[in-house]
């Protein structure tokens, strides 16, 4: 099976090289992209809904602006005016696209959150953030059970039907007969655009606020580049609304190349054959997934669903294992090609659709970003030396970077090294370009005079038939500093014993070099992660030890 040619990057090197970033003094995404799609393709389908009940909705470019605008004039007739800040926490429904676009169009400052947050969690992100707003669905409103008062939130508004006082009831439309009109006032390119809070793996959440040219222009390169998206794509990512990933593939990222956003609300555990099936009926051509689905996809039985119309697909949160790559590539004829990012930034590093593919890689620097590996003091290591990777900042900021941590010196004083802004994750750059991903800073093991990456790790145990899922870490040890421990998830079929761990161990040991291994392998039924995803090691660390 032959690779579809790519859309938009022919040559790297060329693209990498020429590339320029667009700094104009205003930019608003509803405004200069969503608005022009419109004028241009009023008819076009802009976003295709559909959840598990098999309920559908369609949204053309004008109908998705009219939208909007009524989001906005709805915002603004509650007195929100350019610069506040309100949370969004809502599934992954219509509404939530209007309401942000309506949020950007009219200055807000929006910050989205994922709907398993607790009241804790949001407690603390209403007062980190002084939110002014909290704009929720209805199915989330438990979570918001006392928090009446909670700091400077004076307007509670809900979506759907049923809300108690102090929640005004928000119901989409198009344009009315508001008091305030289409137009408001233009947002500078630097003006607060949103604030994430990362999903950290330990301590609180730190507060990333993103301008309208970081993320608005920014996700160009996420877009165009990474996902290969044109008009006439239909992508889907899998994502939940409360995610910086989000942004990437539900938002900014197609949006701003004009293609159809496919989405899928689901409320309950991931189910794979349900959403290959959602490709199939939905035809979409360009779909990302982060590496806990992709583990799952690969586990059906891909033949017996119709995925013709993809052309590519990407993963992105954390390394994807190559025998997942593998397994999908035999039957799809599509490689997986992975993208690095960071709820900080936009694509990094990715494997773009011109570059050969170079299985177990990351890819290769995004245009527009100087990205290498360095050293403690900041200067670049040699191909094949491990370091931290690290974005030139100086003498120009590249567009796509968050504009700062609120709050915290200390965290933005800890991010930058001379020229250079840290990611906190190490890898290896090879000779001929290509990043190789070794772990966060914090997560690489040492263990007897050796430095040992989780990834590689995981890696070669799910390269193990009886392995589903993985997670490695360091633990203490008196005489080698840390030995290496294995959580494992088993596939089904299989069930723990001290004799399958020991095969694994022996597994370990013939896939990568020996003194890698697991020394101890503990079997669990899930591991814990964070709201995105991400498997949360320093969890694992705090875990007694259980050695089968």
């Amino acid at each position: 099976m032959t690779a579809p040619s790519p859309r938009n990057m022919r040559d790297y090197a060329a693209t990498h090289r020429d590339f320029r970033w667009e700094r104009p003094e205003h930019f608003n995404f509803s405004v200069d992209v969503v608005d022009r799609h419109a004028r241009e393709r009023p008819e076009s389908l802009a976003l295709l809904w559909s959840d598990e009940s098999g309920r559908s909705q369609r949204f053309t470019w004008q109908g998705v602006r009219q939208r909007s605008v009524h989001a906005a004039q709805f915002l603004a007739g509650l007195g929100l005016k350019k610069g506040d800040r309100v949370f969004i926490m809502m599934p992954r429904i219509p509404e939530w696209w209007f309401l942000v676009l309506g949020c950007i169009r009219a200055g807000i400052v929006f910050m989205p959150g994922t709907p398993m947050l607790t009241v804790k969690d949001i407690r603390y992100r209403l007062v980190a953030a002084d939110a002014n707003a909290v704009i929720a669905d209805v199915s989330c409103l438990d979570s918001f059970e006392g928090l009446a008062g909670t700091g400077r939130v004076e307007t509670w508004v809900a979506v759907g039907e049923g809300a108690p006082a102090p929640w005004v009831r928000y119901q989409s439309g198009t344009v009315g007969t508001a008091a305030h009109g289409e137009t408001f006032a233009p947002t500078r390119a630097e003006d607060p655009l949103l604030i994430y809070f990362t999903s950290g793996t330990t301590g609180m959440p730190k507060l990333v606020l993103h301008t309208h040219a970081s993320y608005g222009l920014g996700h160009v390169i996420t877009g165009k580049y990474w996902l290969d998206l044109t008009p006439e794509d239909r992508h889907l990512t899998l994502s939940d609304t409360g995610w910086a990933k989000c942004a990437w593939g539900k938002l900014f990222g197609p949006w701003s190349q004009g293609a159809c956003n496919v989405v899928y609300d689901f409320r309950g555990r991931f189910d794979a054959p349900k959403l290959l099936k959602v490709l199939a009926s939905q035809q979409v051509t360009t779909f990302c997934a982060p590496p806990t689905a992709w583990r799952a996809m690969v586990l059906q039985d891909l033949k017996s669903f119709d995925l013709t119309s993809l052309r590519h697909t990407v993963s992105a949160g954390e390394p994807l294992n190559p025998e997942v790559i593998e397994t999908w590539k035999a039957a799809t004829g599509l490689h997986i090609r992975e993208g690095y990012g960071q709820t900080e930034t936009v694509v990094l590093v990715g494997m773009f659709p011109a570059v050969e593919p170079r299985m177990g890689s990351m890819g290769k620097p995004s245009p527009g970003f100087v990205v290498s590996v360095i050293d403690d003091a900041g200067q670049e290591v040699k191909d094949g030396q491990e370091g931290d990777i690290a974005v030139r900042v100086v003498p120009e900021r590249p567009v796509g970077l968050f504009q700062e941590y609120l709050g915290d010196a200390a965290a933005n004083a800890a991010c930058r090294r001379g020229d250079w802004y840290v990611t906190g994750d190490r890898a290896v750059r090879d000779a001929e370009g290509y990043f190789w991903f070794v772990g966060r800073a914090d997560d690489v093991i040492k263990t007897s005079g050796y430095r040992v990456g989780p990834f590689e790790v995981e890696s070669a145990l799910l390269e193990h038939e009886a392995v589903a899922e993985s997670a490695v870490i360091g633990v203490p040890d008196e005489k080698i500093g840390q030995r290496v421990k294995a959580f494992v998830v088993l596939a089904p079929g299989f069930t723990p014993s001290r004799d399958l761990a020991k095969e694994l161990q022996e597994h370990v040991k013939r896939t990568t070099a020996p003194y890698k291994y697991p020394r101890e392998v503990e079997f669990v039924t899930e591991l814990p992660k964070t709201v995105s995803g991400k498997i949360r090691r320093a969890e694992l660390r705090a875990t007694p030890s259980k050695p089968e």
